[in-house]
């Protein structure tokens, strides 16, 4: 899937999956976005790389702060935004997904966020819109959130640049996590030391160690000398059958709290893709608390969407001129 996500030279039309992507791509990606840091705190928070483009926010699947990133992001290059209403468009009124694109297109709007609950649904999109527009992932079914986790990769080299010397450990629910998988293929190609997930067996994929990560059952042993503790949220909505006795249960085995948190290394940053469950997954103690970089991952996710965007927007000559 990721040789559509590129050009024939190699240069950004897609952002579907982090598989199979190189680490000078995530890098420059990073790169661009600590540019786009910065805006934020300007008076006039523009800048007109994106001018005269049109970006449609197609969520097929409710995300009030991945959608509003995005929005913002767009804004912030000077694109012109789209938001569209799913449950009210016309794909509800019986005309296919294809139908709706293709009417998009003849509107000509030059990308398209794309949020499904169905896996595949944003690579099925790119494989089906007109050669000068791209599609980002921003989160389809169980398989792929690579913004976020980019916007993840980011956070964690604002703390602790060095890759390599870092033990990361990812806590909760993989099975149903799309950003689990795309953190774990991103710290995998950004060279991290070593990369656990911690969980019950019912929530950790039968495939797990083939992920190339290290596989804990218990917070003891799989906190120990941990840098980066990122913990998941539940996602009942994703769970056929009993997988947990109960969320007070899975808390007092597998939640973060000021006494877990001490396994870990004394300078370990805590983050969380959002939203977060308070007293399931974490403490409030600890989503508060000093080692915690949750709201910066949010401020992050605008620079890191305004990378992405204006890589896969931005002319040949522009990419060019980054990588040179």
């Amino acid at each position: 899937m990721s040789n559509n996500q590129l050009t024939e030279s190699g240069y950004l039309r897609h952002f579907l999956t982090i598989e199979g992507l190189k680490r000078p791509l995530l890098t420059e990606i990073m790169d661009r976005a600590e540019q786009f840091s910065s805006i934020s705190n300007q008076q006039v928070k523009k800048v007109p790389l994106l001018r005269g483009k049109t970006i449609v926010n197609l969520f097929f699947e409710n995300s009030t702060r991945t959608r509003t990133t995005f929005e913002l992001a767009a804004k912030r290059l000077s694109a012109d935004v789209i938001n569209l209403n799913i449950s009210t468009s016309a794909t509800s009124k019986g005309e296919s997904l294809l139908d709706t694109l293709h009417n998009l297109e003849a509107m000509h709007s030059d990308m398209f966020i794309v949020r499904h609950n169905q896996s595949g649904a944003a690579e099925f999109i790119a494989q089906h819109v007109a050669p000068h527009v791209s599609v980002i992932n921003a989160g389809d079914g169980c398989h792929a959130h690579p913004t976020q986790a980019m916007l993840d990769m980011f956070t964690i080299r604002r703390h602790k640049p060095h890759f390599p010397d870092l033990c990361v450990a990812i806590i909760g629910d993989i099975l149903h996590s799309r950003v689990a998988r795309s953190q774990i293929q991103a710290l995998a190609i950004l060279g991290v030391g070593e990369i656990r997930v911690i969980g019950p067996k019912t929530l950790l994929p039968i495939d797990t160690q083939s992920l190339g990560v290290h596989v804990y059952h218990d917070m003891e042993s799989g906190l120990d000398g941990v840098d980066v503790v990122i913990t998941l949220r539940l996602q009942h909505e994703r769970m056929q059958g009993a997988l947990l006795p109960s969320s007070n249960e899975y808390f007092a085995r597998y939640g973060l709290t000021d006494d877990t948190l001490k396994l870990a290394k004394p300078d370990a940053i805590v983050m969380h893709p959002g939203p977060i469950n308070r007293g399931v997954e974490i403490a409030s103690s600890v989503a508060d608390g000093a080692q915690s970089v949750i709201l910066e991952q949010v401020t992050h996710g605008i620079a890191i969407r305004m990378a992405v965007m204006s890589m896969a927007l931005g002319t040949q000559a522009e990419q060019h001129e980054a990588h040179s």
